[in-house]
């Protein structure tokens, strides 16, 4: 096995891991500006954020999947689900047929705040990708749903080894 601190690398390649890790600064830090926005503990934007991806996408999360997802343990993500219901952001139900089963919803104010800051903050990332061409954006789209697939491995992988 190569082991990739060592292995010599392309300048390009180089570059893509530098963009990338530049890009999760910047997000991390938009999250911080969407807490403030929200007028909530990053953390707790963090899984709402989540929260509202997965309903957006169809596939609303359960509160065990959140956990995975934000890293934190079952416990911690009670208490912080708690917060996000006190503050009216967040419902959860037993829409599934095993009516144990929870699932996790936004709530419509806490998915306009949200809309509402992605309006002020997304224009400049908005206008980037409005002005990327197609060949461009499938090749981005190829590269990340690759390095996606890559990191899903090495964490199911580290899940194992770990354990």
């Amino acid at each position: 096995m190569v082991d990739p601190l060592t292995e010599n690398w392309e300048p390009a390649q180089v570059a893509v891991m530098e963009a990338l890790r530049d890009w999760a600064v910047g997000f991390a830090e938009l999250n911080q500006h969407l807490s403030t926005w929200m007028k909530l503990p990053t953390s707790d934007t963090q899984a709402l954020g989540q929260i509202i991806w997965a309903a957006q996408d169809g596939d609303p999360l359960t509160p065990a999947r959140l956990s995975r997802r934000i890293g934190m343990t079952s416990g911690a993500t009670t208490v912080l689900l708690n917060r996000l219901e006190q503050a009216r952001m967040l419902v959860r139900s037993r829409e599934h047929t095993d009516r144990r089963r929870v699932t996790l919803r936004p709530t419509e104010a806490a998915q306009e705040q949200a809309r509402a800051f992605m309006g002020a903050a997304g224009v400049e990332i908005a206008a980037v990708l409005r002005q990327a061409d197609t060949g461009e954006l499938g090749t981005a789209i190829a590269v990340l749903e690759r390095m996606n697939d890559a990191v899903a491995q090495a964490n199911d992988r580290l899940k194992h080894d770990l354990a």
